[in-house]
């Protein structure tokens, strides 16, 4: 399933199977927290330990798996979802792993071409397979970098990442008040891959904030592997990191990521 953004300027990439990399990622998570100690805080989610990073991705899966087979057409009403949660929290990675069969059984129920209500961009059940991948993937990064280790980031899933990020954000206010706060006086930011020839530029308007395809220009441009500049645009890396080079407005991307990130 290829969902390359037409506002963006890429090198070729493979294209992204949502559906079958929430199942690999999920499977990496698993693995990850198995034999861990789930009181290990979180840096990545503030006040969360790796028990509260599994348990919200398990229920985000689940919670998006019941919206799609109930192929919701308004914004629901409540979140109340069966969750199955072990009691023991030496069962949550075992419980987790059947998130991803609950969330692939859905699939297979539904049509990704299937129109439906989605709170960003795109209308149709394909929305909640792509967010559900990148929640999965960057809580499982989460997860990594709380028991210090480096998070490998597939370069197709990361560019795609970045674009599903940038296309919904500025939809995002009603979870993420603080992306309201994103105006600005026709201000534009750069975000350049190091790996490869892929760029987006986000402009700030007085009445909000969007992706612009033609600026040749920008007052900002961070520039990294696709794979940090995903961290980075998620907050888990700061733009002064010294995997990634910056320019222009220091001002305007402190504004940017103090906004941003959700």
């Amino acid at each position: 399933m290829n969902t390359s953004d037409p506002t963006r300027h890429a090198s070729v990439v493979p294209p992204v199977d949502h559906r079958a990399a929430v199942a690999a990622e999920t499977a990496r998570f698993v693995a990850t927290v198995r034999d861990a100690d789930l009181a290990t805080a979180v840096p990545g989610c503030p006040g969360w330990t790796l028990a509260d990073l599994v348990k919200h991705t398990g229920s985000v899966q689940r919670w998006f798996s019941v919206l799609l087979r109930t192929r919701i057409q308004e914004p629901p009403r409540t979140r109340e979802v069966d969750l199955q949660l072990p009691e023991r929290e030496d069962a949550y990675a075992d419980w987790l792993a059947e998130s991803a069969t609950v969330a692939a059984e859905a699939f297979a129920a539904t049509d990704p071409d299937l129109p439906m209500w989605a709170w960003g961009v795109d209308q149709h059940a394909r929305f909640w397979a792509r967010r559900m991948l990148f929640e999965t993937l960057l809580h499982r990064a989460d997860a990594e970098l709380a028991l210090g280790l480096r998070p490998a980031i597939d370069r197709s899933l990361a560019v795609d990442g970045i674009d599903e990020f940038l296309v919904n954000l500025p939809f995002a206010t009603f979870f993420a008040p603080k992306v309201a706060d994103l105006r600005g006086p026709d201000r534009t930011i750069r975000f350049r891959t190091t790996d490869g020839d892929d760029t987006w530029l986000v402009r700030l308007r007085p009445d909000g904030f969007g992706l612009d395809p033609a600026a040749d220009t920008a007052d900002a441009t961070v520039r990294g592997t696709a794979a940090d500049l995903l961290l980075l645009v998620y907050g888990r890396l700061p733009y002064r990191a010294k995997s990634l080079a910056h320019e222009g407005d220091e001002g305007l991307l402190d504004h940017w990521f103090a906004n941003s990130a959700f």
